[in-house]
């Protein structure tokens, strides 16, 4: 069987674009797969209540606590678990001079859930900041 040779032109196209694309423009290059619409839009409120006054509205960070959108909270550094972590038990100073973490009261692993979910959707569309000290 003879492949015409449109055919053929058309699957190198297609692989030539595969292979070129990074897909930045859907992750601004972070490789975080879109989240759940539903569980980011659960998660933003939980957020603002509950993180936001030390790691900033903008996830950005303030002067109590560092940017989310640091590259150190890229996840294969600071992976899901980490969070579900830092809220249960609190966090040790270990990347900036910010002092200890104190544990987050009242939160159920669901509602850790979305801010996760809303926090890696944050990331996956503005990107990740160098790391900065403080």
């Amino acid at each position: 069987m003879r492949v015409p040779p449109v055919c053929l032109l058309v699957v190198l196209v297609a692989v030539t674009l595969a292979a070129c694309s990074d897909g930045s423009a859907d992750d601004a290059g972070t490789g975080i797969p879109a989240q759940d619409p539903e569980l980011v839009a659960a998660g933003e409120p939980l957020y603002q209540q509950h993180c936001a006054s030390c790691h900033g509205s903008d996830l950005r960070g303030t002067d109590q606590g560092p940017s989310h959108l640091s590259v150190v909270y890229e996840p294969n550094h600071h992976g899901d678990a980490a969070f579900y972590l830092a809220v249960r038990n609190g966090v040790p100073q270990h990347h900036w001079p910010f002092g200890d973490m104190a544990a987050i009261e009242g939160l159920s692993d669901p509602e850790i859930e979305r801010i996760v979910a809303y926090v890696r959707e944050q990331q996956r569309i503005n990107g990740f900041e160098p790391h900065q000290t403080g």
